[in-house]
């Protein structure tokens, strides 16, 4: 009995060295450095990689014929607080419990020559009284939609959906959204103005080319003040750089405030992230106070 169960217990550490060494020199191959692949013969063809499962198609270049612009797009810069050049600077003192979160970035000028927008002298006194008075009167307080151009180069980023045709422009902040007639027997004006106006676009190449009108006077084209009239007449260039950037330019005249035309420059950054969306920014119950603070009373209710 006793010889049995020893021949048994070397049998089992004769099985158990058996397989410690088939998994070591398993782990020895695995760890080995593989040898290199055999260059390829002159004239056979290169091995064509199995697509991966849930691949996406590769985005297409152009869409009958013209640049795709589909994408989400962002500007990267500090225009919706100014579009001329400023020093960081602080929001007037009623926001003095927000402390360094209520300062204003500096930033340069958006404007194509670097300087300043051209106003009429009149025109100018009220920018200052406009800016000395932010943010009562400013649309994006109200939540109100920001119009053309504001809505490009404000920090939320836009949509711009591209057909064969026409192309639909969306705008998470206000629920703004625009549709750009591109065939010419749509360009036509609109009877009354609005936020967004009448948007006429074409193509000059491979730029596409918008004309907007029929804006009202009420929207601000930043938080410093700046605005126009109901005269304004925007009309923006967008030029796919490649892939990910656009070049944008829109040029603003409007003879009741300003001397002459001006433009303002700046490239626009696709998302690129995985699963980039644009978020609704519904913004309406944050204005009540602003809006309505006469008959709710001057201090929000707990």
């Amino acid at each position: 009995m006793g010889k049995r169960f020893i021949g048994a217990l070397v049998m089992v550490s004769a099985v158990t060295l058996a397989l410690g060494a088939g998994q070591y020199r398993l782990l020895a191959q695995q760890r080995a450095p593989q040898p290199a692949a055999a260059a390829p013969q002159r004239g056979a063809q290169p091995a064509t990689a199995t697509p991966q499962r849930g691949a996406t198609a590769a985005r297409p270049a152009r869409i009958a014929g013209h640049p795709n612009f589909n994408g989400i797009w962002q500007a990267l810069n500090s225009a919706n607080w100014n579009l001329e050049a400023h020093s960081v600077t602080g929001l007037p003192s009623q926001f003095w419990q927000l402390g360094a979160i209520a300062s204003i970035p500096a930033g340069k000028s958006v404007l194509k020559d670097g300087g300043t927008i051209p106003y009429k002298p009149e025109a100018l006194k009220q920018r200052d009284e406009n800016r000395a008075k932010w943010p009562d009167g400013d649309n994006e307080a109200k939540c109100y939609m920001l119009g053309i151009p504001r809505y490009t180069y404000h920090n939320i980023p836009f949509q711009i959906s591209q057909g064969d045709v026409d192309i639909q422009m969306v705008y998470p902040f206000a629920a703004g959204n625009r549709f750009v007639h591109m065939r010419d027997k749509d360009h036509q004006t609109d009877p009354v103005d609005s936020w967004m106006g009448r948007s006429n676009g074409h193509w000059e190449g491979d730029d596409l080319v918008i004309v907007t009108t029929d804006l009202i006077a009420d929207s601000r084209l930043d938080r410093a003040g700046n605005f126009h009239s109901n005269k304004l007449k925007v009309t923006e260039r967008f030029r796919l750089i490649d892939s990910t950037h656009i070049q944008y330019e829109a040029t603003l005249d409007d003879p009741e405030t300003y001397t002459r035309p001006w433009t303002i420059a700046m490239p626009l950054y696709r998302l690129i992230d995985e699963n980039a969306q644009a978020f609704e920014h519904k913004c309406v119950p944050f204005a009540d106070m602003l809006l309505y603070h006469d008959l709710i009373g001057d201090k929000p209710k707990p």
